[in-house]
């Protein structure tokens, strides 16, 4: 979905443990830079592992994608993939205590990280260049809700179009519900900057 070319700068902005990150690097090895950014320096060193288990190259940092002033080097991405920190709700069928623990308050709260991690973001974003949003949510409010919100401030972004055979389009992205073909629920929006 990224659609990444040779020598493109590419963020996985929330990137432990690492699944999406080499996967990034599987498909293109010859990007310019691959920067997996997480807040957990533990788990990245699971994304580490990955990388050398693989047998493929990124730089990982340990910082938080919501204070790019902490580690962005000023040069804009041609890609960004947030997989923001949301609900859960989209893998329930693997842990079902998240129906138990979540209130409704969280989902208040996972929504306003989510509005702050696209702000944050954007701006490192280069013209042309497209943001991946995604979540393992099914709900609205961390989904859909949330671009909708973003387009409305952001008259310079526009939602891609994602043409595929999996999930169901939505609003603004595809969902694929939780136990679809034995997978884990989740919404994906491409937006890119005009």
């Amino acid at each position: 979905l990224l659609c990444s070319a040779p020598g493109q700068r590419v963020l996985d902005a929330c990137a432990a443990p690492g699944g999406k990150t080499t996967h990034i690097a599987e498909l293109e090895p010859r990007l310019g830079y691959l920067l997996a950014l997480d807040r957990d320096a533990a788990r990245l060193t699971r994304l580490r592992a990955n990388l050398r288990r693989l047998g493929v190259r990124a730089e990982a940092q340990a910082a938080d994608a919501a204070r790019p002033g902490d580690w962005w080097d000023g040069r804009a991405f041609d890609r960004i993939l947030l997989d923001a920190p949301c609900s859960g709700t989209g893998v329930m069928r693997r842990h079902p205590d998240i129906k138990v623990l979540r209130r409704p308050s969280d989902i208040d709260a996972f929504a306003h990280v989510q509005d702050g991690l696209l702000e944050a973001l954007w701006p490192l974003l280069g013209s042309g260049g497209m943001l991946l949003y995604a979540t393992c949510s099914l709900l609205a409010q961390e989904n859909d809700r949330r671009i909708e919100a973003f387009l409305d401030r952001h008259p310079e972004a526009r939602v891609r179009e994602i043409r595929a055979e999996w999930g169901r389009a939505c609003a603004f992205g595809r969902r694929i519900l939780t136990g679809a073909d034995g997978m884990d629920g989740f919404y994906y929006a491409c937006v890119e900057k005009c």
